[in-house]
């Protein structure tokens, strides 16, 4: 995936072809923040394009906390 101009406003064909790329790559497993390292854009742009794309989203990861008995 080639680095995006810091900044750079996406429109148009580019912001699709971008949408599909980041899709693609986030249903086989990457992860939002490893997309916008890859992409050198922000961790809210790729989860707002990957939202207006409709992917539905993963839950966030970790341990979850029990009740202590």
């Amino acid at each position: 995936m080639a680095e995006l101009k810091k900044g750079a406003r996406i429109t148009g064909s580019a912001r699709d072809k971008l949408a599909s790329d980041l899709r693609k790559k986030y249903e086989k497993g990457a992860s939002i923040r490893a997309l916008a390292e890859a992409t050198g854009r922000s961790y809210g742009f790729v989860h707002r394009v990957l939202s207006e794309s409709g992917v539905q989203l993963r839950g966030r990861g970790g341990a979850t906390r029990s009740k202590k008995k």
